[in-house]
């Protein structure tokens, strides 16, 4: 039996890179997959130092003949793709709706839902190929609870991820491809550096709505994320699980 193979787009991240990295310590090859190629080959070389195969292509998830042509190609090398993280997405800005431009409504949904269709959409035919595959989504609380001031396109374009993956496990049972999301809270990364940096009072405070009192670790989205796509797992799909630390009841 060949080896299993994973992608995991936005993997020179901190949450990204640390799931390709726990993928591959779980004996995947791990294909990276970001837009910035120094990045990505700085990540690559601290896989294959680790003693763990993996790969870099560089896709723009937000374009579709970018996703098509990446996609298309992985699955050729390898032959099949046995699971998939859709890790890509971000933010986008803030802007109340009133003074919302067209054209950040539409970043915003590309980054975050457009990459999830595009880059599963590619995918299946590989998943197919494969002995029982798995997709992961990333959605967030901003589904449930509309984002923060300016951020309600986020948290919409977060809401359509979870429907996204419940339609889509629907879809792919009949084929043995199981399809879950998950759900971070905060979570330390570089993402935070600079409030951590400037505001450390701030950052510190963050803490206080999440009732185990601290911040997540990336490693621990990337341990979820590890069950979800194992055998252990197996019987699990079109869930979303919450990694917040009980942020989402919001206390």
């Amino acid at each position: 039996m060949s080896k299993k193979i994973a992608l995991v787009t936005g993997a020179t991240g901190g949450i990204g890179f640390q799931v390709a990295k726990r993928l591959g310590e779980d004996g995947y090859t791990v294909v990276l997959s970001d837009i910035n190629d120094e990045a990505g080959a700085a990540r690559l070389a601290e896989l294959k130092e680790a003693g763990i195969e993996a790969d870099f292509v560089n896709i723009d998830v937000t374009n579709e003949d970018a996703v098509n042509a990446g996609v298309g190609s992985i699955g050729e090398k390898y032959g099949q793709i046995d699971v998939v993280v859709n890790n890509a997405g971000g933010l986008g800005g803030r802007s109340p709706v009133e003074e919302m431009t067209t054209d950040f409504y539409r970043k915003v949904m590309a980054l975050n839902m457009d990459s999830v269709f595009f880059v599963s959409r590619a995918a299946i035919p590989f998943l197919k190929k494969a002995e029982g595959g798995s997709v992961i989504n990333f959605t967030s609380n901003a589904g449930w609870n509309a984002g923060g001031p300016g951020a309600g396109i986020y948290g919409t374009s977060k809401a359509a991820v979870h429907t996204f993956t419940r339609a889509l496990a629907k879809e792919l049972a009949p084929a043995g491809i199981r399809v879950n999301a998950v759900s971070p809270g905060t979570i330390d990364t570089p993402f935070h550096a600079q409030i951590k940096e400037t505001k450390p009072e701030v950052f510190a405070s963050w803490a206080n709505s999440i009732l185990l009192g601290r911040l997540g670790q990336p490693e621990e989205v990337a341990s979820v994320i590890s069950f979800l796509v194992s055998k252990d797992a197996s019987f699990i799909t079109a869930e979303t699980v919450q990694i917040g630390g009980g942020q989402a009841l919001g206390i």
